[in-house]
């Protein structure tokens, strides 16, 4: 059902009431100007949802171009602050996003650590967009430019301006890529070899493997961008989905230890 955790709106599955269960915290993509697709975003998270025995709480944040940054992460912040408000312990809290909304997590999980709030057990960012300032950087967008189907280069040049407006591009909350990796929580990056933003995982994970975060980086061949949510399309998807589903169930038993 569609309902609000402190200021912010959202789908909530499952009971939200229910303290004593893990949460996963959805950050869906869109490119930072969509809404959540509940047929699409909705079912995914459910499904993940019902394999951890949790609920969840897919965010309704604010969209580009009437709300700019840092609107929708600030939203973010609020969700998550709102979860541990409600009692949910941090090492029961999950994050996961796809796209745009990988993107948010990873500036969501310097907002937490700046804010010296309790991380969540661990994080998976599926296809993140870590670079907003150079349109033709990394290689990969110039390199695969021609074979991702769902995320096309020409996209980014109107999905930088809509979203980032006259902000410094730089700043590691719209650019994790520059971030600091230090001091964060287990991280799944996952991605695939045929999307313009396969380099936006790869260089990320590299600073944060120099960094000793707990990573585990997977980079499928020959599927588009986010397919992860395409369950009904991609029996990988489906693969995909229990990888993500694994990683939880480590990171919360090990959390809760």
């Amino acid at each position: 059902e569609y309902g609000i955790i402190g200021k912010v709106p959202g789908h909530c599955i499952g009971e939200l009431g229910d303290t004593d269960r893990p949460v996963l915290l959805y950050l869906h993509g869109g490119a930072f100007v969509l809404p959540a697709a509940p047929p699409v975003h909705g079912a995914a998270v459910a499904d993940l949802c019902h394999a951890l025995n949790s609920s969840g709480f897919l965010l309704d944040y604010r969209l580009a171009p009437l709300n700019r940054f840092p609107a929708a992460l600030d939203d973010c912040e609020q969700a998550y602050r709102a979860l541990l408000e409600r009692g949910f312990p941090a090492e029961r809290i999950m994050l996961a996003g796809e796209s745009a909304g990988a993107n948010l997590l990873l500036g969501l999980l310097q907002r937490i650590r700046k804010a010296g709030l309790p991380m969540p057990c661990g994080a998976a960012a599926v296809s993140p967009a870590t670079e907003m300032g150079r349109i033709h950087a990394p290689p990969s967008r110039a390199r695969l430019r021609l074979r991702d189907p769902i995320l096309p280069a020409a996209a980014l040049h109107r999905i930088d301006p809509l979203y980032a407006g006259g902000e410094d591009a730089s700043n590691p909350e719209l650019s994790p890529l520059y971030m600091d990796c230090h001091d964060l929580p287990p991280i799944y990056l996952l991605a695939t070899d045929g999307e313009i933003l396969a380099d936006d995982t790869l260089l990320l994970a590299a600073r944060m493997h120099a960094a000793g975060v707990e990573l585990r980086v997977d980079l499928w061949p020959a599927l588009p961008h986010a397919f992860p949510l395409f369950g009904a399309v991609f029996p990988e998807a489906r693969e995909a989905r229990r990888d993500i589903v694994a990683f939880f169930r480590d990171t919360l038993e090990r959390a809760t230890q």
